[in-house]
Parts: C-alpha cells; sequence; structure tokens
C-alpha cells in the first residue's frame, strides 16, 4: 500500500513523501511520484499524522456495560485519529493483581478494534509481588488514587476516602507508594497518581448546590500538594512519575518545582482543561463535571501557554463515560464524574497546538514514555499507523457525532476547523484489523 500527495508529518517535521507500507510496517518514505493502482490511497490535500496515542481512557470494561463496552470505546478512539489506547484499572474489580489483569485482557481483546495496553491499579493492600507480577504481565503503568477507597468484597473503586464500614480498605497513601518503592523501581513502569489531597479535601467539604460550591470542596491547593508530595516521594526513590490531568496553576507551579529533583518525570493534560472554565458551566451543566474539576480562565491559559511552551508533555483524554442518568441527576452532588473525550483527542491538539506539536503531544511523547516502540512516528520500521485529516474541513461535536456509549461530553458545542478522513492501524482500515494488545516494549527514547 501506498499513502500518496500527502502532507507526512515526521519526527523532522512535514514532508511531501509518499508512505510506502510493506504489511503491517511503513516501509519507506519516498518523495512524491503520483503513483496509481488500487493499494493506492490519494492523500492529495491532506494530512497525514502518526495515529494517536490516548495514555488515559476509562473503558469501564469489564464490569460497567451500562457506560462503556471496548467496542464502543474503540470505535470511538478510531473514528478520533486514536489508534492506541492505555485503558485505566478502575473497571470491575480494579486490576490489582495478575489474573484480574490477565482475565480483563481475554474479556476486552476481542473487542478492540484498535491496539491497546493495561494499567494495573496500586491499592493500600497492594503487595511487592504483586507490582512484579503486573509488570510482568505487560502493564503499561501502575496508578494510584489517592483519596479513593477500594470495596473488598468486589474490588470496585470508589469516589470517597473509606469510612468506618469495614468492607470498605483505606485507599492508597503516598506511604502505600514509599512502601512499594523498591518494586515499582524495579518494574521500571511509569507511576501515575491521581493527584489530589484527600486530607485537603476532607478539610474543605462542603454543601454542594452550585458549581461554586463545588469548586470550594475541591480546591486547587489539594492538586498542588499532591504532585509536590508524590513528586518528592518519585526524586527521593528514583520512580519514574507521570502526572496526569493537570488542571491548575496549583498544580502546574508544583510541576515546574519538581523539574531537575525527579529523574524520571512528565505530566499530561486534558483537553477540557484547555478549552473549558467555571464560565461554562453555565452552558453545559453537570455535563462538565469531572475530577480534578474544570477552573477559572487564569487556570486555562496559564495550562495552554505551557503546553505551547512544552513544559506538558502529553494530552490525553481522561475518557470517562457514564450514563446520561448519572451525568446529569438532578443534584449536583450527585452527579457523576467524567465524560467521553477520546473521540475529540485529536482534533482539539490539532485546533489548539497545530500538527507538528500536536503529534509530539498525542502520539510520538506518549509512545515514547510508555515504551511503545512501534508507535509514535511516521518512520520506516514503525507500525503504518496514520491518520489522514482534512484541513480544509469543519467538525462540529454534537452527541450525534459522538461514537462512545455516552454522547453527552464536555467539549460539546465545540467546533474544530478539521476533519478526519481517514484512518489506518498497522496498514488496514481498524474494522479490518482487530486491535492487539502491546506491552511495554522500551523504556527509553523510541
Amino acid at each position: 500500500m501506498i499513502v500518496a500527495g500527502g502532507k507526512v508529518y515526521t519526527p523532522d517535521g512535514p514532508r511531501e513523501v509518499d508512505v510506502h507500507i510493506d504489511g503491517e510496517r511503513i516501509a519507506r518514505l519516498q518523495l512524491w511520484s503520483s503513483p496509481t493502482g488500487p493499494d493506492v490511497v490519494d492523500a492529495s490535500g491532506l494530512w497525514v499524522l502518526p495515529g494517536a496515542v490516548d495514555a488515559h481512557v476509562h473503558g469501564r470494561d469489564p464490569g460497567f456495560p451500562e457506560k462503556e463496552t471496548f467496542q464502543t470505546l474503540t470505535a470511538a478512539a478510531a473514528a478520533g485519529g486514536v489508534t492506541t489506547v492505555l485503558d485505566m484499572p478502575n473497571t470491575l474489580p480494579g486490576v490489582a493483581m495478575r489474573e484480574i489483569f490477565e482475565a480483563k485482557r481475554r474479556a476486552v481483546e476481542t473487542k478492540a478494534v484498535v491496539d491497546f495496553g493495561l494499567w494495573a491499579l496500586l491499592r493500600s493492600s497492594s503487595t511487592e509481588d504483586d507490582v512484579r507480577e503486573l509488570a510482568a504481565a505487560g502493564a503499561s503503568g501502575f496508578k494510584a488514587y489517592l483519596g479513593y477507597a477500594v470495596r473488598r468484597s468486589t474490588g470496585q473503586v470508589l469516589y470517597s476516602p473509606a469510612t468506618l464500614d469495614p468492607d470498605l480498605e483505606p485507599p492508597a497513601s503516598y506511604g502505600t507508594i514509599a512502601r512499594l518503592a523498591p518494586a515499582l523501581r524495579a518494574a521500571g513502569r511509569p507511576l501515575a497518581v491521581h493527584a489530589e489531597d484527600p486530607s485537603i479535601l476532607l478539610s474543605t467539604m462542603t454543601r454542594i448546590e452550585t458549581y461554586a460550591d463545588l469548586l470550594e470542596s475541591r480546591p486547587d491547593l489539594a492538586e498542588g500538594v499532591a504532585v509536590a508530595a508524590v513528586g518528592e516521594l518519585a526524586g527521593r526513590l528514583g520512580l519514574r512519575l507521570h502526572v496526569v490531568h493537570l488542571a491548575s496553576r496549583a498544580g502546574l507551579e508544583a510541576l515546574r518545582r519538581l523539574r531537575g529533583a525527579v529523574v524520571e518525570l512528565s505530566a499530561e493534560t486534558c483537553p477540557q482543561y484547555l478549552y473549558l472554565s467555571e464560565a461554562d458551566y453555565a452552558r453545559l451543566g453537570p455535563v462538565m463535571k469531572m475530577y480534578p474539576l474544570v477552573r477559572g480562565v487564569a487556570d486555562r491559559e496559564a495550562l495552554v501557554a505551557a503546553l505551547k511552551a512544552g513544559e506538558i508533555d502529553t494530552v490525553g483524554s481522561d475518557h470517562a463515560p457514564h450514563t446520561d442518568y448519572e451525568k446529569l441527576h438532578p443534584q449536583l452532588a450527585e452527579a457523576h464524574a467524567g465524560s467521553p473525550g477520546v473521540q475529540t483527542l485529536l482534533l482539539s491538539c490539532l485546533q489548539l497546538a497545530g500538527p507538528e506539536l500536536a503529534a509530539r503531544l498525542t502520539a510520538e511523547n506518549p509512545a515514547r514514555i510508555f515504551g511503545l516502540a512501534s508507535k509514535g512516528r511516521i518512520e520506516p520500521g514503525r507500525d503504518a499507523d496514520l491518520v489522514l485529516v482534512d484541513p480544509t474541513a469543519k467538525t462540529l461535536v454534537t452527541p450525534e457525532w459522538q461514537r462512545s456509549k455516552q454522547r453527552l461530553a464536555a467539549l460539546d458545542g465545540q467546533e474544530f476547523d478539521y476533519a478526519i478522513r481517514s484512518v489506518l492501524l498497522r496498514g488496514a482500515p481498524p474494522a479490518e484489523s482487530r486491535g492487539q494488545f502491546l506491552a511495554p516494549a522500551g523504556l527509553g527514547p523510541g
């Protein structure tokens, strides 16, 4: 197959070359030569970008089919130019042991239409053996949810800290990370933490009736303190730290103070924090509710500036669907937190950052950070994961456009100045090439 006539965004910048594909891999890049034949894909007037890697999705499968399935998740990913997803471990049960990891892999691999990896969960009861076995099974990384309890009987991760209920296991803590540090360090996988300090959240609890109440109950201080604390742990204990869903100036300032102190530090933000502010709640209502919260204009502008300056390494969607009833609950305190986002990830980054930076943020950098050596770049030897983008067309985000099971999304109403025309996964349309499980293949630069 030859993808011909497009402007190809390579690691060295845009080039007027044809992409020659042999099987599932890119064979060579060759100057435009106007090839013809049934195996030629005409990309004239289009941009050719590497397939995006969304390292932060919640597929809800297994356990919550009313919210999402791996088939609907990966169909939405493919429609948005995302050819690889890394699924978070708060499915049912939480992926905290090797046998659960392998059962989840078997459950979802027959449904996937894009390639995928799986995160592992750190519980307060996790052992060093759990960490070693999960790493050996191919976990993409380890996730600790500060302030999120686990129901012992089912393994479900819950939004709130443990109470006196004997069935609730206390959340993973800074102490959990310190205790497991030798095994985490040996595993060589990134450690990601839901960075909202639970003691601060407990001290700021209030009655929630308005979005202002919600902001008061989850202040940005909680993110700043948590980022600083996990950074201190990572720096002293030699851990690879990946800060997820950075959402505030406080978190960004804490991240800046860590630069140089943590040997391997990377950071992610999400489109909702780059496009929205608290003022959008009047338009979107509880559809905009997510943790961490969308905050003020100053927070948004600071994150956008940091992204463009190279202080933030990746953009992930934090795709987190719920049912319409759960999202539109009449009481804001009871409305579930999260939004679909995998389908808008690449388009939102193109709009905000342009094709070269978008390719680094959504493909090259996450592939490098998570050891996906065959992904992330358009160059010989890599997987032929390609996205053909029309820079002259527009895309309006509507519920009808969404492929996710939940179609009410935080970026509803956003119009992008681009449209995705076609997607190749390892040299074939995703519908014709079933997704494959990916274990980290290398932990250095790709």
